[in-house]
């Protein structure tokens, strides 16, 4: 044990290195760790970003009708829907109610109604015409 605590000044430098030296040689880490930053951004920080956007984006266009998974996997039909939480019906005479945050995906969006669909095609509609007066 004594002889290797004996020998771990020379772990850290090489033997005869100049001390000056020893700034030039922090270049190459500063730029390894900048590379493993960017790394570690685009394989880890963007995706699960990019993620939880899409998650927010889904639970905010959540809506009666649509069938959903919560993430304990139970398969239900949205019942109504208040501020933070969600009442899925699961079966005729079952009925749960849930945190709008633990819903982990919409299997099918419901239909639209009539009302909502002509309003929705009447935008379209009036958006293809305003890009026609501009060309």
């Amino acid at each position: 044990m004594n002889e290797l605590l004996s020998n771990l000044p020379l772990l850290m430098a090489a033997p005869g290195a100049d001390p000056a030296a020893g700034a030039g040689s922090i270049l190459p880490t500063l730029v390894t760790f900048g590379l493993v930053f960017v790394i570690f951004y685009f394989l880890i920080i963007r995706p699960q970003n990019k993620k939880q956007k899409e998650t927010k984006k889904m639970l905010a266009s959540l809506k009666k009708g649509d069938r959903v998974v919560s993430i304990g996997g139970i398969h239900g039909t949205i019942q109504s829907i208040k501020d933070d939480t969600v009442v899925l019906r699961i079966d005729a005479n079952t009925k749960l109610t849930f945190s709008r945050s633990a819903i982990s995906n919409v299997v099918e969006q419901s239909r639209p109604s009539k009302k909502a669909a002509a309003e929705a095609q009447a935008e379209v509609e009036d958006d293809s015409e305003t890009d026609e007066d501009d060309e």
